[in-house]
């Protein structure tokens, strides 16, 4: 196991640092295997991308995770349905489902349940069928819906027996009542009811579009629900479909610790977006607001002092708060991100740039550094030669120059003599954080 986990983190370490993959391999592992994630996957991802997904669970179970699978089957049961000749009718959104058409549900359910546990199975990954035996419901309105359940109560033992077992538990949406009646369930809801009773670490929606995309069709990397909610709701290019999207996550994570978070990517990516700072898909976290300040009159000092030592690893300079000529500061409530703009050869500079490992994992960095570019078209900053986090900053950077101690990097400039400019000022710039003696 401990060679198979080396081979895969190598692996994990291609799509980036090895340093990141390491510490949200620990973070994940510290919460508990049960707690982990539960990850929700529709029937047109098990249609087209069986292959992918099967490969990015394995990831995951191979270095020590278990994530809980809950899956639906809509394009299969339509074209079963058709196949038999019965008429399928929605209502609200849910499907209608009388007893002919549950005959037709559990058969699809059970088959589509068995192919990806089967492809697991083929490539060494354990897993086990649970079609039964989790989701406790009443029938939700039976004159309208039919065998349409409403979940009331989620029984875990036999996840938990997965779990402790090293098998990875692969769910379908059905439901029994008190009485033992079958009932389809939607499999967003499912998926949300489980996630309330386990609170997981990470709530992953696997989608063909990778994620939810803005107004020119790209996929919104992060988003920080106590900045952004409102901002978004009011924009014109936000469809009905993502507008209900982005209600029904925020009603789920009020409900669940701050820890938790919402993930959304496409199969193939999801290693990438659980294990590296610039993740692949949209991350949603319910976060925290992030202060603007014009200078360090609003800050705590002494947290701001710890924030930044904790970060780098260094002491920060005793004057550094009273020498500098600053521009902007972006700073979460909780201290634990934040972005000093300063003043230099007349231009914007990120003087400090610094998030909690732990903060990493819930993107509030991410959430400052739009609020920064968004407020700063042109910047320029330094990172040590040897920094980690140096594989992001060349993914935000319009352009870097190496050197032996630092690395420059800016966005915005276009004028070789400005580029010039702030290069070599950068370089000689006074450390301000230095190493304990």
């Amino acid at each position: 196991m401990d060679q198979t986990r080396e081979i895969i983190l190598q692996l994990l370490g291609a799509i980036g640092s090895r340093k990141e993959v390491e510490q949200y391999l620990r973070q994940f592992s510290s919460v508990g295997q049960q707690r982990f994630a539960v990850i929700k996957v529709g029937g047109a991802l098990l249609r087209d991308n069986l292959d992918e997904l099967a490969s990015s669970l394995t990831f995951l179970h191979r270095v020590g995770l278990t994530p809980i699978v809950v899956h639906g089957a809509g394009p299969q049961l339509n074209e079963a349905l058709a196949e038999e000749g019965i008429e399928t009718r929605r209502v609200n959104g849910m499907r209608v489902t009388d007893e002919e058409t549950l005959v037709v549900v559990r058969k699809v359910m059970q088959r589509i349940n068995l192919e990806l546990v089967d492809k697991l199975e083929a490539l060494g990954t354990r897993a086990r069928p649970v079609t039964s035996g989790v989701f406790e419901a009443e029938l939700m309105d039976s004159d309208t819906y039919g065998l349409v359940g409403e979940v009331k109560q989620i029984h875990l033992e036999t996840l938990r027996t997965c779990v402790r077992g090293g098998y990875l538990p692969i769910l379908t949406c059905l439901g029994e009542t008190a009485g033992g009646q079958i009932v389809n369930i939607n499999a967003d809801i499912a998926a949300r009811e489980l996630a309330l009773s386990i609170e997981p670490h990470k709530i992953v929606f696997l989608t063909g579009t990778g994620g939810l995309l803005d107004e020119k069709g790209r996929i919104i990397s992060s988003i920080n629900l106590s900045e952004d909610y409102d901002h978004l709701m009011a924009q014109e290019w936000v469809n009905a479909g993502m507008r209900v999207k982005l209600q029904q996550i925020k009603e789920l994570l009020d409900q669940l610790p701050l820890s938790s978070s919402v993930s959304m990517s496409n199969a193939a990516d999801l290693p990438r977006e659980l294990f590296t700072h610039r993740g692949a898909g949209t991350f949603v976290q319910r976060g925290e607001r992030v202060e603007e300040l014009l200078n360090f009159t609003g800050v705590d000092r002494d947290k701001m002092r710890g924030l930044l030592e904790e970060c780098f690893g260094k002491t920060l300079v005793p004057d550094y708060f009273d020498s500098k000529q600053v521009e902007r500061i972006f700073l979460t409530e909780s201290y634990r991100a934040t972005a000093v703009i300063t003043k230099e050869v007349d231009m914007p500079y990120l003087d400090k740039f610094a998030v909690t490992p732990k903060a990493q994992g819930e993107g509030l960095g991410a959430s400052i550094w739009a609020r920064m570019r968004e407020a700063f078209p042109q910047l320029f900053w330094r990172s040590r030669a040897d920094n980690p986090i140096n594989t992001w900053y060349f993914q935000q950077a319009d352009g870097a120059i190496r050197g032996e101690d630092w690395t420059v990097f800016w966005y915005g400039f276009e004028e070789t003599d400005r580029i010039e400019q702030c290069v070599v000022h950068a370089r000689s710039l006074k450390a301000s954080l230095v190493a304990p003696e």
